[in-house]
């Protein structure tokens, strides 16, 4: 008797991906150092990621987090050396 998780059971929940990479990304946002180029990049990198697991929900990745995103940047301006 196989009581090893099939592939399919340990496959992660996109949505759980996405939303991880997003906490991530918030908190180099708001605690990181990374330059701005930097930190477009890891979102374009979540957002193909997006792409990739949930390819109908692309537009709500955009209206949700890109946003939060926006949001984060210009509520909490980081100086620029």
């Amino acid at each position: 008797m196989d009581l090893a998780p099939s592939r399919m059971e340990r496959a992660e929940d996109p949505a759980d991906e996405l939303r991880r990479g997003a906490d991530r990304i918030a908190c180099i946002i708001l605690h990181g150092d990374l330059p701005d180029i930097d930190v477009e990049i890891e979102i374009a990198n979540l957002r193909r990621r997006c792409a990739e697991l949930l390819p109908d929900r692309v537009e709500l990745f955009d209206q949700v987090y890109v946003s939060r995103f926006r949001r984060l940047k210009e509520q909490f301006p980081r100086e620029q050396d």
